[in-house]
């Protein structure tokens, strides 16, 4: 698929609630204070690592809609992405990664004990600052996503090195580790906003669809991207041993050693045939396979908000819902 003329820009987004992110910043640095020098150094370590921010994006734009109390959005805001670089710390241990976004893992800075407890430092000051705010559904949504999300991750690692992983069980990964986070943080939003049962479910189901879209091309970019804007070198998915939707795919529909060496390279973890990979899925069509799923993933999203009043955060939400698929980082 051909990239648009005009590319929708994360900076053009972030302008509705530019304000409220300045703000965010302020809360993130003021909450990660601790006594502990470690704890300072690895937080903020990981927090100032250039993410895009997305998920504390989500609850701005979703509690801006309602017009929700700006102090509690902010606050739920950096709540998530405690949350996020929590589960982000402890994956990097878990893969043995040595690189995120072209920076050093804190794991292979500062070791994968500290990264772990770290980790739990992020998760339980998130929770205290979930109680400030006071209000129990938000609690709700945001217990019953980190408890999915560990599911997601636990799914994740039974996957690894399993060649016959399939459609169906990748999605269920991508759902729950991915794509639930994204989910709780526009519902989180909603609430905060008082939005109604219908309004909320909407806000939910716009942020399941972009989450999943958001992967998908994650996994599009392992194999197609360039590592100077994606942060990754080519394969490290597979590097890894994970059996992501253009590998599935090729295997499903490669002829004989196409599907082999690719189950191979999952089954041993090994980009060292990295070329005949990339050739199976170029030959297979599968990277324009898991592109094509990712836009009907965000085309989804935007159209489970369909109903909702026109605002500025609205039209911020449909745009992003293209960023999500367009993107090339």
């Amino acid at each position: 698929m051909n990239q648009p003329q005009n590319p929708i820009k994360l900076e053009n987004i972030r302008r509705v609630i530019e304000a409220d992110m300045t703000a965010v910043d302020s809360v993130i640095r003021r909450r990660l204070a601790s006594d502990v020098v470690l704890i300072n150094q690895i937080s903020n370590y990981i927090i100032g690592s250039g993410g895009k921010r997305l998920r504390p994006i989500l609850v701005l734009l979703a509690g801006g809609h309602f017009s929700a109390k700006p102090e509690h959005a902010r606050e739920i805001a950096a709540v998530i992405e405690f949350i996020h670089t929590a589960t982000l710390l402890h994956d990097d241990v878990v893969d043995e990664s040595s690189l995120r976004r072209g920076r050093e893992t804190a794991n292979a800075l500062f070791g994968n004990a500290a990264s772990v407890l770290v980790g739990d430092f992020l998760y339980s000051r998130a929770f205290q600052m979930m109680v400030d705010v006071g209000s129990m559904p938000v609690m709700a949504v945001m217990a019953e996503a980190t408890n999915i999300v560990a599911e997601g991750e636990v799914l994740q690692l039974l996957n690894v090195g399993d060649p016959d992983t399939d459609e169906e069980k990748y999605l269920r990964v991508v759902r729950y580790k991915t794509a639930k986070l994204f989910e709780a943080a526009t519902r989180v939003g909603a609430i905060l906003g008082g939005a109604t049962s219908t309004e909320e479910r909407a806000l939910a189901d716009y942020g399941m669809h972009l989450g999943t879209a958001f992967q998908l091309i994650d996994d599009v970019l392992d194999y197609s991207g360039d590592a100077s804007e994606t942060g990754k070198n080519l394969g490290d998915d597979l590097a890894e041993g994970k059996p992501t939707l253009p590998l599935i795919y090729a295997i499903r529909n490669g002829d004989d050693a196409e599907r082999q060496v690719v189950r191979d390279a999952i089954a041993n973890g090994d980009r060292s045939n990295m070329e005949a990979v990339i050739a199976a899925i170029r030959a297979t069509g599968a990277i324009d396979y898991a592109r094509a799923a990712a836009h009907r993933e965000a085309d989804t999203a935007r159209a489970s908000i369909g109903a909702l009043a026109d605002s500025p955060h609205k039209q911020a939400l449909l745009e992003l819902a293209l960023f999500a698929v367009e993107r090339r980082f």
